[in-house]
């Protein structure tokens, strides 16, 4: 007997599966379950004191501490403190300056990328924030990547970590990193709570560290005159040492990475009691205190940190193999606080490295839905969490691969894109200053832009790494946009649909009969050929004298936009009734008012068009960048994949 059994038993049936809709749940995050930089909170949801909100963008700003001392010190070697003190007034002066700005004018959390959008309209405006987008996307990826390594590496160098653990300091990143997707895989939530506690234990531990490391320095009164006669004998001029410091401080850039999410966390500060969306004084009022207060605590630990670090770490150890290579502080906490003190505080880095990667996850996972779709640009799965996971997590697997789990390889694309948001974001602000008549402002934050220009192409040139992987992100996220913007082009593209009175009295008395809609270019000198028009369609076509004919007028705006609210306007012209609207693209805007007039006027609509002459690929490139092109075909196209019933589909006629 043979016999292969292909299904379920008779009267069973196959239960579907749980994989898909577990892996799209809630396509759009609605329950707040995966908070971070850019998670909106819906109405009901509870807003926190900014320096609660603090705490969870300096989960990524105060996490640096734990790799910046040693990467300024591979950088500037004896010079650090210094080089230091000129990114502290870069901080001050430069970007704290910018970004209180950008609290003031975008204070939903869109941050810098809005505000350039909205100053470069149109396809400019959307290829550049894509360009931006995979700038972004290094920034965030490369957080998540290197604070998991710099983890590793705290986590390896304890004295109580068996030695041959650091063997494996790329299986334990991937570790990590993939504990970091299981978690938001699951649910994430209490995320500021959690920030609140791992910032407070770990300022207060690098204080500990700082405050011990500074004694030691007054007590032990040889450290000073050694360093100063080192610098000396290396450098010799005090002007040169202060050349040399202005020159290496751009590589000293991860310092200032908190302030692109320092504005992305604005939605979750509360403001004040009856302030609204559109004017929230409140929140823009906690935002830039949050900004100041993080940069403050910030500057403080940087200078101390750096300063104490150089005077009383070998240089050696801060080279590749280098007992203080990722963990200067560390280092300093095992040495004068004893091993017990150093393991709480290796224990205390290891997980607010391990948050920063959970914030820059959440930033990404906020970012990429709030352009990509709205654009058209991102398959529908991008607006939910857990697919957007998935491909973030075997991005960072395979960076963390190329890099082989190394802090130092990882920091010049760490340092790229943090600072190119942050000259787009001092760009911004320039033009908006420009743009308001604020002459002073305008020249002073185009003297900060030139400062943050000056230092990226010096980043850049030091180490051209940071671009090659921003460069891999953005034809990525260009390749994936332009696919899916051609894949969705014949999607409705409306939002929603309103008629004026006078447009919905064109049907009011048609009910379950045709209605012919003659779509008519709208130009002012075709007005008066309405009539002709009207008489030449109906021999033509052979339409009814009793069947009303109403024209129909298209106005192309930004055609760069994929969806739009259609607001269709009614008139009457030479005894001639018109219907007009304006939207980003002609045909589906068309096929979304037949549909529309078909459902809620219960008519049934008939739409003419004329043929298009010209090209018909050139006519395909400009429904799909200009908005018109070949529009007969194309709104056929879009009605049948809308309605598959073609005995109740609205038809198209062409002649």
């Amino acid at each position: 007997m043979t016999g292969i059994a292909t299904g379920p038993p008779v009267g069973q049936t196959r239960k579907p599966s749980r994989f898909r809709p577990w892996l799209l749940e809630g396509l759009v995050d609605k329950q707040g379950n995966h908070q971070g930089p850019g998670q909106v909170p819906q109405e009901e949801h509870k807003r926190h004191s900014w320096w609660k909100v603090m705490c969870l963008t300096g989960v990524d700003y105060f996490s640096t501490l734990g790799y910046q001392p040693g990467i300024a010190a591979l950088a500037a070697g004896l010079l650090s403190p210094f080089a230091t003190i000129v990114l502290i007034l870069l901080t001050l002066l430069g970007a704290l300056p910018v970004y209180r700005r950008v609290a003031k004018e975008s204070p939903h959390g869109e941050g810098s990328i809005a505000m350039l959008e909205r100053h470069l309209p149109k396809w400019a405006g959307k290829v550049f924030v894509l360009v931006l987008l995979g700038f972004a996307a290094t920034d965030f990826l490369i957080t998540m990547t290197l604070s998991a390594a710099d983890a590793t590496a705290h986590l390896v160098e304890n004295p109580f970590i068996p030695e041959s653990w650091s063997n494996h300091t790329l299986l334990i990143t991937l570790l990590l990193l993939g504990l970091l997707a299981g978690v938001f895989l699951r649910g994430f939530t209490e995320a500021i709570g959690i920030a609140v506690v791992l910032v407070g234990v770990y300022l207060a531990l690098n204080l500990v560290v700082v405050v011990v490391g500074l004694e030691h320095i007054i007590t032990a009164p040889q450290v000073i005159p050694d360093w100063t006669s080192a610098l000396f004998t290396s450098y010799g001029s005090p002007w040169l040492m202060v050349g040399i410091a202005v020159l290496v401080f751009p590589k000293l850039a991860l310092g200032l990475s908190g302030f692109e999410t320092g504005v992305a966390v604005m939605p979750q500060v509360k403001g004040e009691d009856g302030e609204t969306e559109e004017n929230p004084v409140g929140r823009i009022r906690g935002a830039r205190r949050l900004l100041l207060t993080a940069a403050v605590i910030m500057s403080c630990f940087l200078i101390t940190s750096s300063f104490i670090t150089t005077l009383l770490i070998p240089q050696a150890q801060f080279q590749p193999g280098g007992e203080a290579n990722g963990r200067a502080l560390a280092y300093l906490a095992h040495e004068y606080l004893g091993n017990g003190f150093g393991t709480v505080y290796d224990a205390s880095t290891i997980l607010i490295l391990w948050f920063a990667g959970a914030s820059a996850m959440a930033g990404l996972l906020n970012l990429v839905p709030r352009y990509l779709p709205r654009y058209g640009m991102a398959p529908e799965w991008a607006r939910a969490v857990r697919p957007l996971v998935l491909v973030f997590a075997a991005i960072a697997f395979g960076v963390t691969w190329a890099f082989d789990a190394n802090v130092d390889a990882q920091s010049g694309a760490y340092a790229t894109g943090v600072l190119v948001l942050m000259t787009s974001a001092s760009v911004a602000v320039t033009l908006s200053a420009a743009q308001r008549g604020a002459r002073r402002s305008a020249v002073g934050f185009g003297v900060i832009s030139a400062v943050f220009v000056y230092t990226t192409i010096d980043n850049i040139v030091e180490r051209p790494d940071g671009v090659r992987i921003a460069s891999l992100f953005i034809v990525a996220i260009m390749v994936v946009s332009f696919w899916s913007r051609a894949r969705r082009a014949f999607e409705l593209r409306t939002d929603s649909i309103t008629l004026d009175a006078k447009a919905a009295s064109f049907f009011t008395d048609y009910v379950g009969r045709d209605v012919q809609l003659v779509a008519h270019d709208p130009e002012p000198e075709g007005h008066h050929s309405l009539a002709f028009k009207e008489r030449q369609q109906r021999i033509e076509n052979h339409i009814p004298a009793e069947d009303p004919v109403i024209f129909l007028e298209v106005t192309v705006t930004d055609a760069s936009e994929f969806s739009t609210k259609l607001a269709v306007h009614g008139s009457i012209r030479n005894g001639r009734r018109v219907l007009e609207m304006s939207s980003p693209v002609v045909a589906n805007s068309i096929a979304a008012l037949l549909l529309h007039l078909r459902d809620d006027y219960r008519v049934k609509p008939n739409v003419y068009f004329g043929w298009t002459e010209g090209n018909p690929v050139a006519n395909l490139l400009r429904f799909l960048f200009v908005g018109d092109g070949e529009i007969a075909p194309t709104t056929r196209e879009v009605l049948r994949r809308a309605e598959p019933d073609r005995s109740v589909r609205p038809k198209v006629h062409v002649g």
